[in-house]
């Protein structure tokens, strides 16, 4: 049998006239066998039957659906998060305003339920835990951070498992402070254990808090997508932390900093800073936003504390030299590579400060997921090849 339609054959199965039918073929969307696309041509059965199952998702909203996923219209409700106008707000306040003087812990918090609860007080939860997770540093010293959190998260919370309050919460954001800085649990404020770890003076650790509190949270993005995906399915706040440190460690996400400090010190060894430049093949890892226009906030706040260290002059050059030549505003993933190339920090410092801070946000979206009571389980769109009995 063959698997090519007739003219009158293809225009059934779509459900159009012939008319219809060619200016299909007119406009792209179906392609006749053979080199002419004349009236006689036949019809491939595969393309035939994919643009009927286009057509047939068209009628029910499913192209609106595939181009809300790619930075278009929201797709779900959150209390926790919005961007609007340029701005960022965590239950409705200014993350600028928050990165004053807030700490991790108080935005994490303030992300879960906006009870004024302080979460992290409640007993210290993190010593019960302290000679699992430092068994477990032990065992991955030679895995980069992000992966070895990944691993034992999970392991070192087993006693958790069956947790989904938020005390359990605040004891997994120390266990994975822990885990990504290979220090034994401790009660400390969170940016004063990565300040410790890096030797940060005072205007760093300042920085390294600040930096916390801008990258606590970023409305539906892809880490947060994920762990609402798996806590939908009962899992629990371990294996969703998991799950968005794997969906983090993408360059197109968390990993992007690394790349991006890899440029800057390339950059920065280079005799003609500006010839360098000028000789890149552009890039906007790094630079721009699609959800800020004019430029996004919190790098430009990052940046700006940065812009009164001496030290930073070099850095921050070659930032505004790559800004000017591609047109578009530096971000936070560049941000936090200039911060740590300068401060000397660990190759992997902009992904460990970009997990530990976003740890907050997912699991209040994790929360929020399983108080909706709903599995998250969108439909695809088949659009491969179908065989002809």
């Amino acid at each position: 049998m063959s698997k090519d339609f007739s003219a009158s054959e293809a225009a059934r199965i779509l459900g159009v006239s012939l008319a219809t039918l060619y200016s299909y073929v007119s406009r792209g969307m179906l392609t006749p066998s053979g080199a002419q696309a004349d009236r006689s041509k036949r019809y491939p059965h595969d393309e035939v039957l994919r643009l009927a199952a286009r057509k047939a998702d068209g009628k029910r909203g499913g192209h609106k659906v595939a181009a809300a996923m790619n930075w278009g219209t929201p797709v779900l409700e959150t209390r926790i998060s919005g961007i609007a106008g340029g701005r960022l707000h965590y239950r409705g306040h200014d993350v600028l305003a928050l990165a004053d003087g807030a700490t991790l812990e108080h935005v994490a918090c303030l992300l879960w339920d906006d009870g004024g609860i302080d979460y992290f007080a409640a007993g210290a939860a993190h010593a019960p835990f302290a000679a699992g997770v430092v068994a477990a540093i032990d065992s991955t010293q030679s895995m980069p951070p992000l992966e070895a959190a990944m691993c034992m998260l999970p392991v070192c919370a087993q006693s958790l498992c069956a947790r989904n309050d938020f005390v359990a919460g605040a004891a997994l954001m120390r266990m994975l402070a822990a885990l990504l800085l290979k220090r034994a649990p401790s009660p400390e404020p969170l940016h004063l254990q990565v300040a410790q770890a890096w030797q940060a003076d005072a205007a760093q650790t300042e920085w390294i808090r600040a930096a916390l509190v801008l990258l606590a949270d970023h409305e539906l993005n892809a880490s947060a997508f994920t762990v609402r995906c798996v806590a939908s399915t009962g899992a629990g706040q371990a294996a969703t932390l998991s799950a968005g440190l794997a969906a983090l460690s993408g360059p197109q996400h968390g990993a992007g900093s690394t790349m991006i400090r890899a440029m800057l010190e390339t950059a920065l060894a280079s005799d003609n800073i500006d010839a360098w430049c000028d000789g890149r093949d552009p890039s906007v890892v790094g630079f721009s936003h699609p959800l800020y226009p004019q430029g996004d906030p919190r790098g430009a706040c990052l940046l700006e504390r940065m812009s009164a260290w001496p030290q930073a002059g070099a850095v921050l050059a070659i930032g505004e030299r790559v800004a000017t030549r591609l047109g578009m505003p530096a971000n936070a993933d560049f941000a936090l590579a200039a911060m740590s190339v300068v401060c000397g920090w660990p190759p992997a410092a902009g992904e460990i400060l970009f997990a530990l801070a976003r740890s907050a946000g997912w699991i209040a979206h994790a929360a929020e997921q399983i108080a909706s009571g709903s599995m998250i389980r969108p439909r695809a769109r088949y659009v491969g090849t179908y065989q002809v009995e």
